[in-house]
């Protein structure tokens, strides 16, 4: 049955105009964004099995606009929609975290690395450049590849927080494998990071390593 013969309070938009958009289900979500159905299905029975498919809604998303177009249903026109909405809300996050705004929540921060590290399928460092009142001046992704292997060079990171005129630094690197445990490589990255930055009175406030669904705080640790 297609969705406008459906309850309106059972139909996605509606029910998100009424009840906020945390009261749907992925699928339910998905189907505003594909917006109708084909061949007999829903919008929210094809999200559902998009979901079902690829094994995640994170998944469905992560899909290429050549993958997402051999489904039943979809086209360029649903990628460019979920694509779209992607980058909304990565936007969004990083707007609590423009020029000039002081760091007053670590979870704020943790939502801005998450929506800048998480989906990328390579290994960078980045390092946000803060004042003496924790107002960020830059948000810089400095090296890339797997850490392990492409040098990370103190002498850029120090180049970089002396341009910016920076008294403090919060460093991140994502782990493309999902998990967020810190290896040997990046406590000595760090370590060797913060005796550079120490010489120049820059303090390094944390150090994030992202993963699939968590986050791992030096500071937290105790391992700075």
């Amino acid at each position: 049955m297609a969705i406008h013969h459906w309850p309106e309070s059972e139909r996605p938009r509606e029910k998100l105009i009424n009840n906020g958009p945390q009261a749907l289900s992925d699928s339910e979500l998905l189907a505003i964004l594909i917006r109708t159905g084909s061949a007999g299905r829903s919008a929210v029975e094809i999200g559902r099995d998009l979901i079902i498919t690829h094994g995640s809604l994170r998944a469905v998303l992560d899909l290429n606009c050549e993958t997402m177009c051999q489904q039943k249903g979809l086209g360029p026109v649903t990628y460019a929609l979920l694509q779209a909405c992607l980058e909304l809300g990565r936007r969004y996050l990083e707007q609590g975290l423009k020029n000039d705004i002081a760091l007053t929540s670590s979870q704020e921060t943790r939502k801005f690395l998450r929506a800048k590290l998480r989906h990328r399928t390579q290994e960078i460092f980045a390092c946000l450049f803060l004042d003496a009142q924790h107002r960020v001046l830059r948000y810089e992704e400095l090296f890339f590849g797997t850490i392990d292997a492409a040098a990370v060079y103190p002498r850029q990171v120090l180049s970089d927080a002396i341009s910016y005129n920076a008294a403090a630094v919060i460093f991140a690197h994502n782990h493309p494998s999902g998990h967020a445990e810190p290896s040997h490589s990046d406590r000595q990255i760090t370590k060797t990071l913060v005796q550079a930055l120490s010489l120049i009175d820059v303090r390094v406030l944390d150090h994030v390593v992202v993963g699939d669904t968590e986050e791992v705080s030096f500071a937290e640790r105790g391992l700075l």
